[in-house]
């Protein structure tokens, strides 16, 4: 059986898919270790060493972790399509199929990670390990889904053949750019310090876990201050795109970075003082995710592709023109 040919809004529609169910995976592996259920299951890939199910039903905490693995399957399906489907995409695009092979590699990898965590009776490290791995397959995904939405005729080694006659044109100016970087960094610096947060704090996902030997509260603090720092940069960068440093587009989805991270330091502010409740703290996951992706389609937005100017050839044949000398004159 033939597979049918994808147009571009159809594979964009298919990468929307396999990013939505990254997300997906994230949260609900995020809930498993929220419920205590992360020793659920104690082997892998079987859920009991002579089961591939939980015993009963009525295991609460093996259930959970079992269905999680299922969706774990799941989502690998959506990431296998965005790789066939770059494949069957008409016109085809060599940098898509080449992007697209990173979803399945990574869930593969986070595959492995997870099974690991299992062996290592939730080492908090291993945990972190897992979690960092799910936000590499995220940022794949929204990196696919940016290059399959840049126009064909200007894609960058799109076709098969000669790359087309592009050039890269910066959507702000140097600072902005140099400011955006920054912005990376910093995004980093508070979701690793968010998982050591994680680490350190009352969520283990079982009673026989470990903890990282961290004061807490001198780990949140720390998170706080990089939360800070994060957003003082946001508003700094939104300041010079509003005067006109940066194209529109850009500063559109500043806003939306602006929006994301406020939403998510009140969660952060309101699970702490709440004492850290298990429903909060997924919520904060889930935001953790979207701070992500926002952060990283500020700087892809940075970039537009457009033809390169095409050179006149009969102009560059005749070489340099040259000034006639001037005639003398009488009167």
């Amino acid at each position: 059986m033939r597979l049918p040919r994808l147009s571009p809004t159809a594979y964009r529609r298919v990468v929307i898919v396999a990013l939505a169910a990254l997300v997906l995976i994230t949260v609900t592996g995020a809930a498993v270790r929220l419920t205590g259920s992360g020793l659920g299951c104690p082997t892998w890939p079987s859920c009991e060493p002579d089961s591939f199910t939980p015993h009963t039903a009525s295991d609460t905490h093996g259930m959970i972790e079992w269905i999680n693995r299922q969706i774990t399957g799941l989502v690998a399906v959506p990431t296998l399509a965005a790789v066939v489907g770059a494949r069957r995409r008409r016109p085809y695009r060599r940098d898509l199929f080449r992007t697209s092979l990173g979803l399945p590699a990574w869930v593969a990898a986070n595959a492995v990670v997870g099974a690991m965590v299992v062996e290592l009776d939730l080492s908090p490290v291993s945990v972190i390990a897992h979690f960092l791995l799910s936000l590499g397959a995220i940022g794949n995904a929204v990196v696919l889904l940016a290059r399959a939405s840049v126009d064909d005729a200007v894609a960058p080694g799109a076709g098969p053949g000669p790359a087309a006659a592009v050039r890269r044109r910066r959507q702000g100016t140097p600072t902005v750019v140099s400011l955006c970087r920054l912005l990376l960094v910093a995004a980093g610096l508070v979701l690793v310090t968010g998982t050591l947060v994680t680490g350190s704090g009352p969520h283990a996902g079982d009673d026989r876990a470990d903890r990282l030997p961290l004061d807490v509260h001198e780990v949140v603090r720390f998170h706080g201050i990089a939360m800070v720092l994060f957003l003082t940069l946001t508003l700094v960068i939104v300041r010079l795109a509003a005067r006109g440093d940066a194209a529109p587009e850009v500063g559109r989805r500043l806003h939306v970075l602006l929006v994301v991270l406020v939403g998510q330091a009140a969660i952060g502010y309101w699970q702490y003082f709440a004492g850290v409740p298990a429903l909060l703290v997924g919520f904060h996951v889930f935001g953790a995710t979207l701070v992500w992706i926002a952060v990283l389609q500020v700087w892809l937005g940075l970039t537009v592709w457009e033809p390169a100017p095409v050179p006149d050839v009969e102009a560059a044949a005749a070489g340099p023109v040259t000034a006639a000398p001037a005639r003398a004159t009488t009167v």
